[in-house]
């Protein structure tokens, strides 16, 4: 039928996608992506997708660059294949922490990808907790922003005993979004001063604005990647005499050596969401993971409905 649902799964999250399809009561459209010996990649809809509304999940994960050209090559194909909207649904932003030019002659990728989005006809984009919101303001299509904090702060507040807990961000830059966690769970606020002098992953923490001593410590982040931030942080908590440290981040990268970090860090528990598939032997058993899904089935209808994302905030 005309103007209906079609959801495509790229290979990135295949079980993300899943649980997406499941919480509309909708059955993935079937597809074939091949990958030939020259590694070059083949999609093709085995549905007519002919003046549907398509919805393309994809997130970016090990290996980020396949994945993203995989996007634009099933954005393509949705494109000549006349569906009448291609919404990309990335969980995850591929290159969303290059969102600057910080240094001499480099590239600002995240807006390049912006650019890949559109050219290749993808419509609106549907994403979740970018590193730097201003990411928006490189499209000149719709971007939905989702926002996981409300869930994770429902989790927590439903796992933990918040009594004696001080909220408290790794750097500078996550003290804004600390501060809605703390006013949904009504809790103080502490910012460590951390300093990093090169490209290295070791972040040296220098200073603390606020009071943690004798307090359980709960570290907010966007993201862990090398977890080099978070660990810093647990650890220079513990030094200013918190009780425990604990941990939350939408997405869960998980990079290089960041399991055996945590195995071996002072943070007893990490809470992140699902936009990044976590292979098991990446997943430290102190990791628990909630899930998204409802959150993206609900901002596909109402995009496809014509509703209002906005309220899904609340």
């Amino acid at each position: 039928m005309p103007n209906n649902i079609k959801l495509i799964s790229g290979t990135s999250h295949p079980a993300l996608a899943k649980e997406i399809s499941v919480a509309m009561g909708l059955e993935l459209t079937r597809s074939n992506i091949v990958r030939f010996g020259n590694e070059n990649i083949l999609f093709q809809a085995l549905e007519n997708v002919r003046e549907s509304d398509a919805f393309v999940i994809q997130t970016s994960c090990s290996p980020v660059s396949d994945g993203l050209i995989e996007l634009l090559i099933i954005i393509d194909a949705l494109k000549h294949a006349s569906a009448r909207r291609i919404t990309a649904v990335l969980p995850y932003f591929p290159y969303a922490r290059s969102d600057k030019k910080d240094r001499p002659r480099i590239s600002i990728t995240a807006r390049l990808v912006a650019d890949l989005l559109e050219t290749a006809g993808a419509d609106r984009v549907l994403t979740m907790n970018l590193h730097s919101p201003q990411v928006q303001g490189f499209f000149r299509i719709p971007v939905d922003h989702l926002n996981a904090t409300p869930i994770i702060c429902d989790y927590l507040r439903s796992t933990t005993n918040l009594e004696d807990s001080v909220l408290v961000a790794g750097d500078v830059g996550e003290a804004k979004d600390l501060g809605e966690y703390a006013t949904r769970l009504n809790l103080p606020m502490a910012i460590i001063d951390k300093r990093r002098y090169d490209d290295s992953e070791q972040p040296v923490a220098v200073g603390l604005i606020g009071d943690v001593k004798d307090r359980n410590a709960l570290i907010i982040d966007d993201e862990i990647a090398s977890a080099g931030t978070m660990i810093t942080a647990a650890s220079y908590l513990a030094k200013q005499g918190a009780k425990s440290v604990e941990a939350a981040a939408v997405h869960p990268v998980m990079s290089g050596n960041a399991k055996s970090r945590l195995d071996e860090s002072v943070i007893g528990r990490v809470v992140v969401s699902n936009t990044i598939p976590v292979p098991a032997d990446r997943l430290s058993a102190r990791v628990e993971q909630i899930s998204v899904a409802h959150l993206f089935a609900r901002a596909i209808e109402c995009i496809h409905n014509g509703e209002s994302v906005s309220d899904l905030f609340i």
